[in-house]
């Protein structure tokens, strides 16, 4: 059976393959972009990645593995934009859409001058077209681009940013109507690395996570109780990640923290030394309506378990 220990893993993946460090709430111009059908939200800082050799380590592992965050900084830096020095947060959002499955964008904030990018791209002839009052410029990687305001930057497939433009003009409904996002977004927006899922991702994730303990019928009627979830989290002092998987119910939340304890029982009888100290620094318990994992370590604990066979498993 699988264990939190591969939700864990694959959950600081998503976090790590953009950088990890001081984060910051989403910014005015780039909440205005996020539909209401929002899937999940990740926002991190880019700044001070180099802070944190073990962030920097990963990041680097990562990079070997996946090719989307090199496609998007050479992209950047096709604009003129460099992302180890003009980039200081990074948010990439998906959201469902009627008719095209789920889409992402993302929105890129720092002290890169607006000005002087359009001028490189005017000298380089790169030409714009013209959707709602956004000028809409191409990028390497199959990427579009536009500019928000003077220090915001939104990027992606160009149907997923018509449609972020859409959000922005009033044409689509925006986070803020979602009250279930926005709510779990207000507890976690200042930490250092976050995120907020919705419901059917927390299922899945959940699912992935319990492995064939899902399969048994009570999962199922549990699941339906499963709301949202969001984590944080940072590199000071070691390596912490807090999961909050948001239930209807103390009986859900109860039942499901029983189920991943469990799990983890189960699984440390046949774990490898590395997996065995993932799960000794990772804790289950439910508070109310909430069960909260919590993973903890010191950065040389986390190198050991970023480079096990596991962790490189679902790094790819």
């Amino acid at each position: 059976m699988k264990t939190i220990y591969v939700c864990l893993s694959s959950v600081m993946l998503v976090a790590l393959l953009l950088g990890a460090a001081h984060a910051m709430p989403l910014s005015s111009a780039g909440r205005t972009v996020i539909p209401a059908d929002l899937q999940q939200l990740i926002s991190v800082d880019y700044r001070a990645i180099h802070d944190s050799p073990t962030a920097t380590a990963l990041k680097t592992q990562i990079m070997q593995a996946q090719q989307n965050l090199e496609q998007f900084e050479t992209a950047l830096k096709g604009i003129g934009i460099n992302p180890d020095k003009d980039v200081d947060t990074l948010a990439f959002a998906s959201f469902r859409t009627p008719k095209q499955g789920v889409k992402g964008v993302g929105v890129a904030a720092g002290p890169f001058a607006m000005k002087t990018v359009l001028k490189k791209m005017t000298a380089q002839k790169i030409k714009p077209t013209k959707y709602h009052q956004s000028n809409i410029y191409p990028m390497d990687g199959g990427f579009v681009m536009t500019f928000l305001d003077d220090s915001t930057l939104l990027f992606g497939e160009v149907s997923a940013v018509k449609i972020a433009l859409d959000t922005r003009d009033g044409d689509v409904l925006g986070l803020d109507t979602n009250q279930t996002m926005a709510d779990m977004m207000s507890s976690v927006d200042s930490a250092p690395v976050w995120s907020i899922l919705d419901q059917l991702g927390t299922q899945n994730v959940m699912r992935s996570a319990l492995g064939d303990a899902a399969k048994i019928a009570d999962y199922e009627t549990l699941k339906k109780r499963l709301l949202g979830s969001r984590y944080t989290m940072s590199f000071s002092g070691g390596v912490n990640f807090d999961l909050t998987v948001v239930s209807s119910d103390s009986m859900s939340a109860a039942t499901l923290s029983s189920l991943v304890k469990a799990g983890l029982l189960y699984k440390k009888m046949s774990a490898s030394a590395t997996e065995k100290l993932a799960m000794d620094n990772t804790s289950v318990d439910s508070d109310g309506s909430d069960v909260n994992f919590h993973f903890k370590s010191t950065d040389q604990q986390f190198q050991s378990i970023m480079h096990s066979d596991l962790f490189a498993a679902v790094s790819r």
